[in-house]
């Protein structure tokens, strides 16, 4: 619909106000009459929520006009939801069904707000990317999604004020120009409307007649997921007033709809003014709840339910189908597959009667020798998560992880860092032996605690940052198994009990491993690889892995069996009376990263029981992380982890080694030996 050329001009003024409140009548007599009510917080400006469908259903007519003219339309559609609230203000006083001393106060300012939301409007026409906004989007009723990454103070604006004539008296309204500054200016001549006119340019200020707004700036810049490769992401002003002040911060995620307008770029010396385009926001809607939804349908959740009742008898080999479709093109790494699946997949946030809260994703490092596949993994776990961001350390510094104070216009903002950004989801760091040290550790709270705490340029507050941390490092030379994990990675100790998952992949030579990754490597492209379609795996592809991933998350929470926290319980006394412990790795956190992984392993395995097998699946991805480990395989070394045969048959191994490793132990013999 290309935008309007003319003005916003109606045949009979009366007859149109008539619809609009008649509208008003129909579907929100009751929300106009609930604002009628005392409010504790003393409010002055009230939303009235409109649905453009409904509108749409109501006067299709009147709805296009909405579009085409938002800023008139909505100006009469502001004074016809006053001019009804009046009319109910004064039924209800002659009622007498207020007393005296309860009267509330004189509600001035009701806004109208329209709800985009399931109409028409959706389309890509009218909602288009940040990056794909146009010039002939200008005036119209847009509607943009985006996530915050900077957030302005809350000022004080002017919005009207009123003057008279030195000659007529005449009273007129003016407003300043939001586009040019706020810049006020004064008509030619008098708007008196007699029939020979005034003529006199000579104005005087009513006083206290100015009326003032509240105003805050922010920027909303276009999700990176829905871009391609190489797109640069665009961001876009948006100019909140009255209630819609401070309902948003860095990192939320947005759809914002208001009418598209611009503004003159501030004077600078030998700098070129130009128009920059502003969104003046009618409607925010946060859509944080939202950021991980991804449309599942019945057939789908059918076939996942289907796939686990024929793997009933073998379920190890069905979990197993599952891994083998995370990054198919690399050969083998089981046990790196099935810690990046539990990983993504996480466990149950846990909330105690005090309000403290212990964090239910895992965090995940990947250390090992060059072209050992850690980037790669790092890539497909992107993909895999909904909401995900990719950065390298060396690239990354501590503002570019977290937050950093910007200064705008003379005005300190908050702009938000990777870690914000990636808010309930996953985020990548590359290289994280790359990074400075002082910037290290500016993650710390980022990773156990899930906030970031600002107190930057006289800002102070409080960021979420509910993501989990997937890093990959190389070792310091040649890695020593004989050392310590911080010895080899320079990683402190601190930091390395955060992560809950540490896998370290070394290239030992081997030359029954180099010849079965060769042959994989090389029958990639061969036509006998490309005739297999009747494998199981071929249902797990990346679309089918993402939604079994989004909706084990949604509709399982996982609860400790009695076994399982005994067998946990068992291993983690044991790891700590261990005289070859690892001080940095076997802290309380581990424990607690037991419970959450073993809780990730019952929702990959389709249930909501914490069994036996889920806490042995746990203890094996804390177990590899030590090289000299007997559990992980025989040549202790997860690069050489390979998918076996008979992984239901392989369980009972791996349980006799965990009995082996906790012999001092009774129960844990006696509870997992059979």
């Amino acid at each position: 619909m290309p935008p309007p050329t003319e003005e916003f001009a109606v045949d009979d003024l009366e007859e149109f106000e008539s619809r609009l409140d008649k509208f008003l009548n129909r579907f929100h007599a009751d929300d106009l009459r609930r604002i009628l009510l005392p409010d504790p917080d003393g409010k002055l400006h009230f939303p009235l929520v409109i649905d453009f469908a409904e509108l749409l259903e109501f006067d299709p007519e009147f709805a296009h006009q909405l579009y085409d003219y938002p800023k008139d339309v909505l100006e009469l559609f502001d004074a016809a939801a006053q001019r009804v609230l009046d009319k109910f203000d004064a039924a209800a006083r002659r009622a007498d069904k207020r007393k005296a001393g309860d009267e509330p106060m004189e509600k001035k300012f009701v806004h109208v707000r329209v709800n985009t939301s399931g109409s028409p409007l959706e389309c890509p026409e009218t909602s288009p990317s940040i990056g794909k906004v146009r010039v002939k989007h200008r005036g119209t009723l847009l509607t943009l999604k985006g996530t915050v990454i900077r957030s302005g103070g809350v000022k004080m604006i002017e919005g009207e004020r009123k003057y008279q004539c030195r000659k007529c008296k005449c009273r007129f309204t003016v407003h300043p120009e939001l586009e040019a500054g706020n810049r006020i200016t004064l008509p030619a001549s008098c708007k008196s409307k007699s029939a020979q006119g005034c003529g006199g340019a000579n104005f005087q200020l009513i006083e206290d007649s100015i009326t003032c707004h509240d105003y805050q700036e922010i920027k909303i810049q276009e999700n990176i997921q829905l871009l391609g490769v190489g797109s640069i992401p665009r961001s876009m002003p948006i100019v909140l007033m009255d209630d819609l002040v401070d309902i948003v911060k860095a990192g939320d995620d947005v759809v914002v709809t208001g009418r598209l307008s611009a503004k003159w770029s501030p004077d600078i010396k030998d700098v070129r003014s130009n128009l920059d385009p502003m969104l003046i926001a009618n409607f925010v809607r946060r859509t944080n709840e939202l950021k991980a939804d991804l449309d599942i349908p019945v057939e789908i959740i059918n076939e996942f339910e289907e796939f686990w009742a024929a793997s009933r008898a073998t379920p190890l080999k069905g979990r197993n189908s599952i891994l083998k479709g995370i990054c198919p093109q690399i050969f083998g790494l089981f046990t790196v597959k099935l810690a990046v699946a539990l990983t993504l997949i996480g466990g149950v946030q846990h909330v105690d009667a005090s309000g403290t809260k212990v964090r239910g994703e895992p965090h995940m490092l990947l250390v090992g020798d060059p072209g050992t596949g850690k980037s790669q993994f790092l890539k497909f776990a992107a993909k895999l998560s909904n909401r995900s961001v990719i950065t390298t350390g060396l690239g990354s510094t501590s503002a570019g992880l977290t937050v950093t104070a910007v200064k705008d216009g003379g005005e300190w903002m908050l702009e938000a860092g990777a870690l914000v950004l990636a808010d309930g989801g996953l985020c990548c760091i590359d290289e994280f032996d790359s990074m400075r040290e002082h910037d290290r550790t500016t993650i710390h709270e980022a990773m156990e605690q899930q906030t970031i705490s600002i107190a930057k340029a006289g800002l102070v507050t409080t960021l979420n940052t509910r993501t989990t941390v997937f890093g990959a490092t190389n070792p310091k030379g040649q890695y020593d198994p004989n050392e310590s994990l911080s010895v080899n990675t320079t990683l402190s100790g601190p930091l390395l009990s955060r992560f809950d998952i540490v896998l370290v992949l070394l290239d030992i030579k081997n030359e029954k491993w180099d010849k079965i990754v060769s042959y994989h490597i090389l029958a990639e492209n061969t036509e006998e690889k490309k005739g297999k379609t009747g494998d199981p795996e071929v249902m797990w592809t990346l679309s089918m892995l993402r939604r079994y991933i989004h909706y084990v998350k949604q509709h399982f929470k996982p609860v400790l069996t009695k076994e399982a926290e005994r067998v946990i319980s068992s291993y983690y006394q044991r790891q700590r009376q261990s005289g070859t412990r690892n001080a940095a790795r076997t802290t309380v956190r581990m424990l607690e990263s037991l419970i959450r992984l073993a809780q990730a392993h019952a929702r990959l395995m389709f249930r909501n029981e914490v069994t036996k097998l889920d806490a042995i699946a746990a203890i094996l991805c804390i177990e590899s992380s030590m090289t000299t480990s007997a559990i992980v395989d025989t040549a202790g070394n997860v690069l050489h982890s390979n998918f076996t045969e008979n992984p239901d048959q392989e369980c009972i191994l791996k349980c006799d080694s965990v009995a082996y490793l906790s012999k001092n132990i009774k129960y844990l013999t006696d509870e997992i030996s059979n």
